[in-house]
């Protein structure tokens, strides 16, 4: 995160950003509909974070990414070894990658695509089960050959759909993971590339299965109107590409309703969230099962998951409580590891400490490099400190070590 560390609250890093734009707490305030006293009780952690779509005006006239306010993770400070971020955007930034005209072809452009895919979802399979180091360690390899994949000349038509077909799952991978580990602006730079090679492979399940890096990256980046549109889009242009009720079609549309209801409920628009909810549930009801085509884990376990995800950014926390304990086990680890950090955030607001604190626990030990890493997690732990007692104890010391884990203390 550039300019503020990550040990500061969101409210801390909002008053941070306003000093160095110059900025009053009374002209910030103004400028997003807000009085000066929210604003300086939000500063003073004297009230809890403002919703996201707000962060998302505040973060727009600081100037700032959204991530920069939330406090997006450096990736794995305690695993260099895997912590590579600059090699992926040296492989998403190089030079050749702007004229094919100019460069000419790669020298390795006739790499073949059918092993290269074996390696693309074995890292898939890494992200799922929240060996996020891992894929960072691997980006910089298969980006580069994607790009050999697209340059490849003198091979059938088949042998270059099925190329970028590959390129495009690549790209797409990279997005996610990006926009994952708080690096926002380079993981729309990957979608954009997962989109353009999607379109060009003229295979309507690898554009709709891109597209979904584009409502990760237009979310990350808080961005949640574009998101839905690019969701919606897709989604109305899918179905009747839907023929034969294709469980893997059937799977990505049903993802991509579950995205717009996201970036519905970030929007504050409950309505339309209900509705694509709705829609999505429907979905999964006629796959019948929680698969996983597309590396998507769609199913109706995954619908109930964004419900609660849904209804906590629209401030329900008492359904998110009421409704929020779900088995998980049988899920990837990235979206059990997502949905306890949720619910785990429901019980806080709740003030029920200690069923937030024994969720993030169990977060932790099944994706301790996430969990670690999270500024969600971080901030719902620096919000349960505040009510421990001061004099400590058993629970209080178990929430000030994970704290210090997940350097939401220094």
């Amino acid at each position: 995160m550039r300019g503020a560390g990550d040990h500061l609250s969101i409210g801390e890093r909002i008053a941070f950003y306003r000093r160095r734009r110059g900025r009053t707490q009374e002209v910030l305030a103004g400028l997003v509909g807000r009085s000066t006293d929210w604003l300086a009780k939000i500063e003073r952690d004297d009230r809890p974070p403002p919703r996201i779509d707000k962060l998302s005006e505040l973060a727009r006239v600081l100037r700032v990414p959204l991530g920069d306010l939330l406090g997006q993770p450096e990736l794995f400070e305690e695993e260099n070894e895997l912590d590579d971020v600059p090699a992926v955007r040296d492989a998403l930034m190089s030079p050749r990658r702007l004229s094919k005209l100019l460069f000419g072809p790669a020298a390795d452009a006739a790499a073949a695509p059918r092993p290269t895919t074996v390696f693309v979802e074995r890292s898939w399979d890494d992200y799922q089960a929240g060996r996020v180091g891992n894929v960072v360690a691997a980006l910089p390899g298969l980006l580069q050959t994607a790009q050999a994949l697209e340059d490849a000349e003198d091979v059938s038509p088949t042998t270059r759909e099925h190329g970028l077909a590959v390129s495009a799952r690549t790209h797409h991978l990279a997005s996610t993971t990006l926009a994952k580990i708080g690096e926002s602006d380079l993981s729309w730079l990957a979608a954009e590339r997962a989109m353009h090679a999607a379109d060009a492979s003229e295979d309507p399940l690898v554009l709709a299965s891109a597209s979904r890096s584009g409502t990760h990256a237009l979310l990350a980046n808080g961005r949640f109107s574009d998101a839905l549109e690019l969701a919606d889009t897709t989604a109305t242009w899918l179905q009747p590409r839907i023929t034969e009720r294709d469980p893997a079609a059937i799977s990505l549309l049903g993802m991509i309703y579950l995205r717009a209801a996201v970036a519905a409920a970030r929007h504050q628009d409950r309505s339309t969230a209900t509705e694509l909810l709705r829609l999505a549930t429907d979905l999964g009801t006629e796959l019948g099962e929680d698969a996983n085509h597309w590396k998507s884990s769609f199913g109706p376990t995954n619908v109930v998951l964004h419900r609660i995800s849904a209804a906590l950014d629209l401030e329900d926390v008492p359904y998110v409580v009421a409704n929020g304990k779900v088995p998980v086990d049988h899920m990837p680890a990235e979206r059990g590891m997502t949905y306890r950090i949720d619910l785990a955030r429901g019980y806080c607001l709740a003030g029920q400490d200690d069923e937030a604190l024994s969720t993030l626990q169990l977060a932790e030990r099944k994706s301790p490099q996430l969990v670690r890493n999270n500024p969600r997690v971080r901030d719902t732990l620096r919000d349960m400190l505040k009510r421990a007692p001061v004099s400590g104890g058993a629970r209080s010391s178990e929430l000030f070590r994970m704290a210090q884990r997940c350097r939401a203390v220094q």
